[in-house]
């Protein structure tokens, strides 16, 4: 029986593994299982790796997307330049090998809503999915700029310091911290929501709920609002075809 699984930490709530198990379903297919591997710490992976007999391949999630780098045997050049792992293949030779396809998902799924006057962009967070985030910005000729809880040489915009006019000038607002997913829905990003227009376009990573207070906030301007589970999707396809299990 082949094992596919999700790491992360406090993922009881998983998209992955519903995902899965119902692709598995839909698909007929019967030798291979879908597991969270819920861990503390990332000095655990190795003992999953060791213990787990079968395990063909890995979902990498918050909070683990850069700190799995050091355990890979080797990292796409992709995944490499974003400088996160959201994927792991393990070989026929026992080998890890780390990609990116949050890149790919996010790209796919927000390139549809782009009009021209959509040139930049402010990234809510710094974490993995964030540079994934942003290299597919770059990709799209979208400058952007960081906003987190503190300044530094790569973060442009604390939010203490991001004003309204800030938020006007960027037509783009992408959510990739955590804030605001299930159970703490009332949660969102300390932004400015009071700069936002009709010409915005506000995305977030989060699915659960389907609509986020950083959303509504969104809707409530105008602006055009687009969550992250068309993107789970796409990515969650990316990785099942560089597994290549059958």
């Amino acid at each position: 029986m082949n094992k596919l699984g999700l790491l992360g930490k406090n993922i009881s709530y998983s998209f992955s593994r519903a995902y899965f198990k119902q692709k598995f379903q839909d698909e007929h297919i019967e030798d291979t299982t879908y597991v969270n591997f819920d861990i503390e710490d990332i000095s655990k992976f190795q003992d999953i790796i060791e213990n787990t007999e079968n395990l063909k391949g890995l979902n990498v999630t918050i909070p683990y997307k850069e700190a799995v780098m050091p355990f890979l045997d080797k990292i796409n050049k992709k995944a490499k330049a974003i400088g996160a792992v959201n994927t792991i293949r393990i070989t026929k030779k026992g080998k890890l090998v780390g990609y990116n396809t949050d890149c790919y998902g996010f790209k796919k799924t927000i390139e549809p809503f782009i009009k021209k006057h959509h040139k930049k962009a402010l990234i809510l967070g710094t974490g993995g999915a964030s540079k994934a985030i942003a290299y597919s910005l770059k990709e799209l000729n979208i400058s952007y700029a960081y906003v987190s809880r503190k300044l530094s040489e790569h973060v442009q915009f604390s939010y203490d310091t991001l004003t309204e006019e800030d938020v006007k000038n960027h037509e783009i607002i992408i959510n990739s911290t955590p804030l605001g997913t299930f159970p703490n829905v009332e949660e969102c990003p300390n932004i400015p929501y009071k700069g936002i227009t009709d010409k915005h376009l506000l995305f977030d990573l989060i699915y659960n709920p389907e609509e986020t207070t950083f959303l509504t906030h969104g809707k409530n301007h105008g602006a055009t609002i687009i969550n992250g589970a068309n993107m789970l999707k796409l990515q969650a396809e990316k990785a099942w075809s560089i597994w290549g299990l059958k």
